[in-house]
Formats: structure tokens, C-alpha cells, sequence
């Protein structure tokens, strides 16, 4: 590895955010979830769920979309709402879902610089009832167009970068934040060595 490569990766880990993730619900399209993947990288999110309860498990994802961002980005995979979520609480205090409920909070009223966990739906239904019952609210992105919804790389895509808004203005970007042993493990998949 050459130094500047050593320099750009410790720069990727020093702006990492270990308290934002997102939970991707039955995604057909594999090239979403790339480009999903691709914003994540570009914001600092390191960590996604992908969750398949409908359809099988993606063997891999779109490189086209996501220039291969998925060999930065650690994806988790279920099959399970429960395990899932359980998985999820772990490490994050809320989790919201993107669902137009008569309850749901206008996404730029939502605190991102708290650990936080956002639930995006499928292409064609959105979020699933189960999930939506078992996460602490609803968010939606204000529109005023006639459809009343985004493709979800897009969808995606507005609402992540409000959440860099608000962390980079609460200076989150300003030092490493990511645990030490996460960080470790991640130099060790990156093959993260100065003399090579």
C-alpha cells in the first residue's frame, strides 16, 4: 500500500459515523441497495442492514451503482424482522421507519446527531407492517408533488445527507469517532498496511 492510499483510508475511518445506520426492507432491485451503499460511503455510514423477509437473499449487488462501495460498506443480512431488530437495538436508541403515516414526523424535525436507525421499504409497498410495529415512529420527506414518493436510493440519498448536515454542523466529522475495535477490524479486511 502506498502512503497515500495508507493516508486516504485513515482519512475514510477518521470520518466514519458509528451512530447512523439503515435498514433496507425487502429491496428488490439489487442496483438500489448499490446505490444506497454508494451515499453511505459518501457520508460516512459504514454499517447497513439488509433485511429479506419476501425475497431471496441478494448474492451480490450492482457494481455498476455502486462502484464497488460494497467492499467498503459492511452489510448485514436477514431473514428475520425480530433477530433483525434485536441486532439493531443494540447499538442504535431510536429506529424510525419512512412511512406516510397520519403520525409521522417531518424528516427535518428529526435529531440525527443521536444513535439513530432509519427503515426504508420495498420499490412497490414500502415498509411492512411488521416492521413498522416493531421500530419507535414514522418519518417522511416533505413533497408537494402529485406522487408522494421517491425511489429509495433517492429517498435514501435526501435523507442521509440532512443527517451530515446536522452531524458535520455538530462537528461530528471533526475527530474519529468510530470504536477502536471496529476501526482495527475494518484496517484488517482493508488490508490496511503503510509497507505494502
Amino acid at each position: 500500500m502506498t502512503p497515500e492510499r495508507f493516508e486516504t483510508l485513515s482519512y475514510v475511518l477518521d470520518h466514519r459515523q458509528p451512530d447512523i445506520t439503515l435498514i433496507l426492507e425487502n429491496v428488490f432491485d439489487p442496483h438500489n441497495i448499490s446505490a444506497v451503499m454508494r451515499t453511505c460511503d459518501a457520508v460516512g455510514i459504514q454499517e447497513i442492514y439488509v433485511l429479506n423477509t419476501r425475497i431471496a437473499r441478494h448474492e451480490k449487488f450492482g457494481p455498476r451503482s455502486s462502484s464497488s462501495a460494497a467492499k467498503w460498506v459492511t452489510v448485514h443480512a436477514f431473514e428475520n424482522v425480530d433477530e433483525c431488530i434485536q441486532a439493531v437495538r443494540t447499538k442504535y436508541k431510536r429506529v424510525l421507519t419512512t412511512h406516510l403515516a397520519s403520525d409521522a414526523v417531518d424528516m427535518y424535525s428529526i435529531n440525527f446527531c443521536e444513535p439513530i436507525a432509519l427503515v426504508f421499504g420495498n420499490e412497490h409497498s414500502g415498509c411492512s407492517p411488521e416492521i413498522i410495529g416493531k421500530c419507535d415512529g414514522n418519518f417522511k420527506i416533505p413533497q408537494v408533488g402529485i406522487i408522494q414518493s421517491l425511489n429509495i436510493s433517492v429517498a435514501c440519498a435526501v435523507t442521509i445527507y440532512e443527517a451530515f448536515r446536522q452531524k458535520r454542523n455538530a462537528d461530528h466529522y471533526n475527530e474519529a469517532r468510530m470504536p477502536m475495535e471496529q476501526r482495527l477490524q475494518l484496517e484488517k479486511e482493508w488490508k490496511f498496511d503503510p509497507r505494502k
